[in-house]
């Protein structure tokens, strides 16, 4: 199944520069104060909120995103646009009626991590322990379908966290602040941050000797990280809460330089070479084994009709449905470059031209696992039948094509 079925998310401290024994046991450096700190924020699991604060008014303990964009409204706004938002759809939940509830809680580790978003769930599906009462006030009862919502990154038994105030930016007194206002902390501008659900620690699922999933550490050996761009410098730029990646045209576009040249080369011969660059991903392109990027390589006529592929080739790491081979990597890495060149007879007319596609897939490997999940599970509960028909209908219309270069040929 999904990694979201088969594995364990990962500890925070494994991947923020935290020691792991040979024991197993985690040590934290001492002096570092942002290790610290996530080892506290991002703890397994994270902790119920409790009772809020008395002097709290119901809309500042709700946990409701739309009770936080109330004053957050650009924030709220982004993210409802994000795949954050959307952490908790169709291609998790219908796994849920093949799980039990402790596995489920590890993939919610990432997609909804908050203690009251587990207890919903496990309202929702009958599972033993779950809370036999209504939730409290500030729970709103489709929290859990809310995916990684504000509070599961700023909020901690009612107390609210955040970065640094931008410099020069007029203080209030804290008194008079929603909430009490927040405490500011470098982590959230720090990769580490991030790695808590992008990152499998050390002894994590490996193919071929590599880690699943190894964003955090491919940024950490890329020129980015020497240059100081932190995970955040790209996908919240101003802190903007978009985190956009590959589902994203703009930002996959701004990952690649894409060039092609084409030519002559006398009797009757003509050449073709593209080159595809990662230039601006601080990480694999792509980081995941979920994408895949196809580039082709076509000779086409007049109409724009395909009349000859020169080449094909597939940027991606493919691994089979049960994640227990890698089949192949061809993936880009930060600054690393792919190249497709084709020698072919010279076309017949002037209209002719060499083109370059390039395709993208975000979610390919999912639509993989979802049809083969559709032959292997014929026994699902209706309810699950349709979320996985709804996952794999998401999965195949995210597909999208990134670009298309032309060049002119010399007749034959």
């Amino acid at each position: 199944m999904m990694r979201d079925r088969i594995f364990r998310a990962t500890r925070m401290l494994a991947l923020a520069g935290v020691a792991l024994g040979s024991s197993g046991a985690v040590s934290t450096p001492p002096n570092d104060a942002t290790a610290q700190f996530l080892e506290r924020h991002w703890a397994d699991p994270i902790v119920p909120q409790g009772r809020p604060p008395a002097r709290f008014s119901a809309l500042e303990a709700s946990l409701d995103p739309a009770s936080c964009g109330r004053c957050h409204a650009r924030q709220l706004e982004d993210w409802r646009s994000s795949l954050h938002a959307r952490s908790m759809g169709p291609g998790i939940l219908w796994q849920f009626h093949l799980m039990g509830q402790a596995a489920a809680n590890e993939c919610m580790r990432c997609h909804a991590p908050l203690a009251e978003q587990k207890s919903l769930l496990a309202m929702e599906r009958g599972w033993a322990h779950a809370p036999s009462t209504a939730p409290p006030g500030y729970v709103p009862p489709d929290l859990h379908r809310g995916g990684l919502v504000c509070a599961a990154c700023h909020v901690r038994r009612h107390a609210r966290f955040g970065p640094p105030p931008r410099q020069g930016a007029a203080r209030a007194p804290v008194a008079s602040l929603p909430h009490g206002g927040s405490s500011a902390s470098v982590a959230f501008q720090d990769s580490r941050f991030c790695s808590t659900c992008h990152q499998f620690a050390p002894h994590g699922r490996r193919l071929n000797g590599k880690l699943l999933e190894n964003t955090f550490e491919e940024w950490r050996d890329s020129p980015a990280a020497k240059q100081g761009r932190s995970c955040q410098s790209c996908h919240m730029p101003d802190r903007r809460h978009l985190w956009r990646g590959i589902h994203d045209r703009e930002m996959t576009r701004s990952a690649l330089e894409i060039s092609l040249e084409a030519g002559n080369r006398g009797r009757g011969e003509s050449w073709a070479r593209a080159r595809l660059a990662n230039v601006g991903a601080g990480h694999h392109f792509p980081t995941y084994v979920v994408p895949e990027v196809v580039v082709v390589l076509a000779l086409v006529d007049a109409s724009g009709s395909i009349r000859a592929e020169l080449k094909r080739h597939v940027i991606g790491r493919r691994v089979d449905v049960r994640l227990r081979e890698e089949i192949a990597d061809t993936r880009i890495a930060p600054g690393g470059h792919a190249i497709l060149e084709a020698t072919f007879a010279s076309p017949p007319a002037k209209d002719w031209r060499v083109e370059l596609r390039v395709s993208v897939s975000p979610a390919r490997h999912y639509e993989r696992t979802f049809r083969d999940a559709l032959e292997r599970q014929p026994s699902l509960s209706p309810e699950a039948h349709a979320l996985l028909r709804q996952a794999l209908a998401q999965a195949e219309a995210s597909a999208y094509e990134l670009d298309r270069l032309t060049r002119p040929l010399p007749a034959r």
